[in-house]
Formats: C-alpha cells, sequence, structure tokens
C-alpha cells in the first residue's frame, strides 16, 4: 500500500467475499488501536460491534453483492479496548483476476461533523464578509456622487456660459472633465451593481418589454458616441409588437454597455450594427462590430470580473475596471436568458442577449431577486 493510501485522512480496508482482511490502511488500524499488519487476513467483522456484525450480514454485504456498491452507510467499529466508534462507509465491489475484491473507506463520524460544522462556519463568514463589503461599497459610492455631481454640474454651468463666454481650448477642457467625471460616475455604478450582484441584494421587476423600442432608444443615446467615434451604424428591427420578458432599465444597461465597449474597440471609419432574431419561444438581440476581435484563447475569459482580455483600443485611455461584460451578462442571465459571443480577430465580434419572449399586455411585473 503506497504511503499516500497508508496516511489519508480517512479509514481504507480491503476484504475478499469470505470477509477475510486483504489490506489495511494505517489510519484505520490506528483508530481500533491495531497495526495494520494485526488486521491482515483476519475477518472483517472483527472491526465490527455487535449491532455492526448483525447489519453487516443482514443488509451491508447483501446489498454490496448485490448493487456492486454501497453509499453513505453507518456503522459501528469495535475497537481493540472494547469501545464503539461510529463511522461513515463507502463501499465498491470491484472483479481481479477472476475473483471479487470489496474496498471500504471509512470516516469517523466526528470527522464529519466537524468539516461540516466548519463548512457551515466558513460559508457564514463568507456571506458576512460579501454582506459587509456590498454595504461599505454602497456606502463609498454615494460619498463618491456627491462631489462628482457638483463636478458634472459646475462643468454644465460654465459649458453653458454662465460665468462668462470660453475660448475654444477653454471650452475643450471644461467638456474633458465632464467626460470624465461621467467616467468616474460609470465606473462606480458598475463596481456597485457588481457587488449587489455577487451578494445576491440586487432586484429587479420583469414586465414585457417592446425590444424594437428598446433598440431604438439605446440607439438614441448612443449615436452622438457613434458621430464622434467616426463609425456608422445600422439597425435591423424586428416585428414592432415583439417583446421580451425582462426588466427595461436593466435590458438597456446591458445593450448600452455592449454597444459602448463596441465603440471602443472598433476603429474610425467600421460599423456597429443592431440585429434581431427570434424563435417561437426566444428573441435574440446582436450587437456587431467591425473591430479588433478577440482572441480566441481569451474568449472564454471576456466574461470574468476584473478581467480585460489583450484588445486593441481605440482610446487607451477608456480602460475601465473590467466589469461591464461581467455585469452585463449577470443582468441577462437574471432576466432568464444569457449573454455570448462570438470573434474573428481582425474582423470584429458579436454579442448575442438571448431572452424569452413574452406577450405585451402580459401579467404585472414580477420582483426577482437577483
Amino acid at each position: 500500500m503506497d504511503e499516500q493510501l497508508n496516511n489519508a485522512p480517512c479509514g481504507y480496508v480491503t476484504f475478499a467475499d469470505d470477509g477475510r482482511i486483504a489490506a489495511c490502511n494505517r489510519t484505520l488500524a490506528h483508530l481500533l488501536g491495531y497495526e495494520p499488519d494485526d488486521l491482515t487476513g483476519r475477518h472483517f467483522e472483527l472491526l465490527l460491534g455487535v449491532g455492526g456484525k448483525i447489519f453487516y450480514q443482514t443488509h451491508f454485504f447483501p446489498i454490496l453483492k448485490l448493487k456492486g456498491e454501497v453509499e453513505e452507510v453507518y456503522l459501528s467499529l469495535r475497537t481493540r479496548a472494547g469501545t464503539d466508534i461510529p463511522v461513515l462507509t463507502n463501499a465498491v465491489r470491484r472483479e481481479h483476476g477472476g475473483t471479487f475484491v470489496n474496498e471500504c473507506v471509512l470516516m469517523r463520524m466526528l470527522q464529519r461533523s466537524q468539516f461540516e460544522d466548519e463548512l457551515i462556519q466558513a460559508r457564514k463568514l463568507a456571506e458576512a464578509a460579501s454582506d459587509t463589503k456590498a454595504k461599505f461599497l454602497s456606502m463609498m459610492s454615494h460619498e463618491l456622487r456627491t462631489p462628482l455631481q457638483a463636478i458634472s454640474g459646475y462643468s454644465d454651468l460654465l459649458i453653458g456660459g454662465v460665468a462668462g463666454a470660453l475660448n475654444e481650448e477653454q471650452l475643450s477642457d471644461i467638456r474633458s472633465i465632464r467626460s470624465a467625471s461621467d467616467e468616474l460616475v460609470r465606473l462606480l455604478n458598475d463596481i456597485l451593481d457588481f457587488a449587489r450582484l455577487e451578494s445576491g441584494q440586487a432586484e429587479m421587476a420583469l414586465q414585457p418589454v417592446n425590444v424594437q423600442r428598446a433598440l431604438h432608444r439605446a440607439e438614441m443615446l448612443l449615436t452622438p458616441k457613434f458621430h464622434e467615434a467616426g463609425l456608422a451604424y445600422s439597425r435591423v428591427d424586428c416585428d414592432a409588437d415583439i417583446a421580451v420578458r425582462a426588466n427595461p432599465d436593466r435590458l438597456q444597461q446591458v445593450l448600452l454597455n455592449l454597444m459602448t465597449n463596441a465603440v471602443k474597440f472598433t476603429a474610425r471609419g467600421g460599423l456597429i450594427s443592431m440585429e434581431c432574431e427570434l424563435t417561437r419561444d426566444t428573441s435574440f438581440i446582436r450587437v456587431r462590430d467591425t473591430g479588433f476581435g478577440i482572441p480566441e484563447d481569451q474568449l472564454g475569459r471576456i466574461f470574468e470580473p476584473f478581467v480585460q482580455v489583450d484588445r486593441h483600443r481605440v482610446e487607451t485611455r477608456q480602460r475601465g475596471v473590467g466589469l461591464g461584460l461581467s455585469i452585463s451578462r449577470e443582468l441577462t442571465r437574471a432576466m432568464g436568458g444569457d449573454l455570448t459571443v462570438e470573434s474573428t480577430p481582425g474582423e470584429g465580434s458579436v454579442f448575442t442577449i438571448a431572452l424569452p419572449r413574452a406577450e405585451i399586455g402580459a401579467p404585472a411585473p414580477v420582483l426577482q431577486k437577483v
């Protein structure tokens, strides 16, 4: 018997159909007050208390022979000193060279109980830590929003000429300040959303959402970005009466995340498009770009939180924190759908939102905890 098995944290024993022990690891032998050699060749029933022997003869071994395995069975072992030790036993029956060998793994109930208690305690600590983190991020977000709102507000006043006319250089600088403030607010929202999703504290009301209106609204909000980036845009509408079961604000957030992402990774002169495909039960919304694409070996990581794969950027300053796509997938899944990606390096990427179809005028919104 190799040393790893000999020193395993649980007992291990093999015996033939006549009950003779072929091998026993050191852990089990020492638990019962023996050395392994003391048990080799002895009958398996030597290890059992009175109740254990009866159970072995009437249930344990007959079931093992019939089914070839026994799972999660309680046995009472008898030590050399005559005390009983409860164990949880799993056994399998294997054929070796025309004869059958029965292998048992035995874990002391005290160990199992201890492991379970430790797992429960670890889970409670993790949940408490997650709750504390969410509360901290919420408080931090609130504290940071106040000065950012002031920066944005005063920037708008200066751009509007309240303090007097600005020259072109001054106007450009103020607009940069306003843009940077908006980016910080977006990053704060991403971090807060991620914390809520991770801790299960996000709630959303699901209701029928008209797909064409959602696409049109997203297009209107991002048209200035398309022009500024020198990108063409096209949209293929769904039927006017097609709806999905979603939260309108969260669906809008996912669409804006995907389209903003496409702008970042598509060079001037490129094309961004949105299209819709329908099946009987599902509506597919695709955001397609002719950007730099995603390397095949990094596609599997694109939705991981805080991960930014190696892609070319039009604006190297717009790095973000790597949460937009992760949040978008979690939100889509929370609405009963999924978000997937296909990409060809040098040709572009296609992000597909799949959501269950709904009927316009369906029942009232359903509040769902994420």
